[in-house]
């Protein structure tokens, strides 16, 4: 397995023009992609095209950045495939007034697209060289409603909650009932569950009110998995 080392602190340094000019154009064609496979949201739609995807993949795979691939990043991790990125953010359904939690940081680009959305993004990651690589491009990029934090993320963030949304970018394998308890009412949860990569669904949980949660079964996903403790 492909496990590249941390290369940089923030952002890469300057791209050539040419490069710069091909990734313009690849994140056109992806943004185009993405409304076939119905990604409607023009708000969402508009943080994909803000963010800039080439500033959270390793260096060695600048020139893929727009590919609708997932990629390796440092320990054992990856940066989830657009597609997927663009669909789950669609799911969540993040106003203007939300507070957002989301449960592994990985790169920080699906924190750095909350960011065009939420008021505040707390988001966690338990591999602490992750989480300061991340938190070096949110500075460098001035997103400055992400608070990121070092930590178990199936404990969630207690000292935030309750949220609005909360978003889980790896597999469960089952509901965690912690993160559901920081879910306010009316709240919404993305969350892959499977006991195993083969076995993942991608899934949508609403709490209606505090004994009652709604589910929907969006897709199956493969996401490296929740580890806790």
């Amino acid at each position: 397995m492909i496990n590249p080392k941390p290369t940089h602190k923030g952002v890469h340094p300057a791209i050539s023009a040419s490069l710069e000019a091909s990734l313009h154009a690849e994140k056109i064609r992806l943004i185009m992609k993405l409304r076939r496979s119905g990604v409607t949201d023009t708000r969402v739609l508009a943080a994909i095209e803000q963010v800039p995807r080439e500033q959270f993949v390793e260096e060695q795979f600048l020139d893929r950045a727009y590919e609708d691939n997932a990629l390796p990043i440092a320990m054992e991790q990856t940066i989830s495939q657009p597609t997927i990125v663009a669909s789950m953010t669609q799911e969540l359904e993040v106003e203007p007034s939300h507070t957002v939690l989301e449960i592994g940081t990985g790169s920080g680009y699906q924190a750095a697209i909350l960011s065009k959305l939420a008021r505040r993004v707390h988001t966690i990651e338990r591999h602490k060289p992750l989480a300061e690589i991340a938190r070096a491009r949110f500075e460098a990029l001035k997103l400055r409603n992400i608070t990121p934090h070092v930590g178990d993320g199936g404990k969630g963030w207690a000292h935030a909650a309750p949220y609005e949304r909360i978003i889980v970018t790896c597999a469960a394998e089952e509901i965690p009932q912690t993160l559901l308890q920081q879910l306010a009412v009316g709240g919404i949860m993305i969350v892959p569950v499977g006991p195993h990569v083969a076995a993942q669904e991608l899934l949508k949980l609403t709490r209606i009110s505090e004994g009652d949660v709604r589910k929907e079964v969006l897709t199956p996903v493969r996401f490296v998995p929740l580890v806790s403790g």
